[in-house]
């Protein structure tokens, strides 16, 4: 099922969006680290943002 782009808050902005190419390519940007690693870290840790956020910054 697609993002409904309507509905924003909090429960959209703690989930990164695996499947939104543009989700993964700034979480990679954010960090510092390859897109690669980015999706590694996404599929490892589903879509909890806190969760991929923490295993990014123990990448730096």
């Amino acid at each position: 099922m697609a993002d409904d782009k309507s509905k924003r808050g909090k429960p959209d902005r703690s989930r990164v969006a695996a499947g939104e190419p543009y989700e993964v390519s700034y979480f990679a940007k954010k960090h510092g680290i390859s897109k690669e690693q980015a999706e590694k870290i996404v599929k490892k840790h589903g879509s909890d943002r806190d969760a991929a956020n923490k295993a990014a910054e123990k990448i730096k």
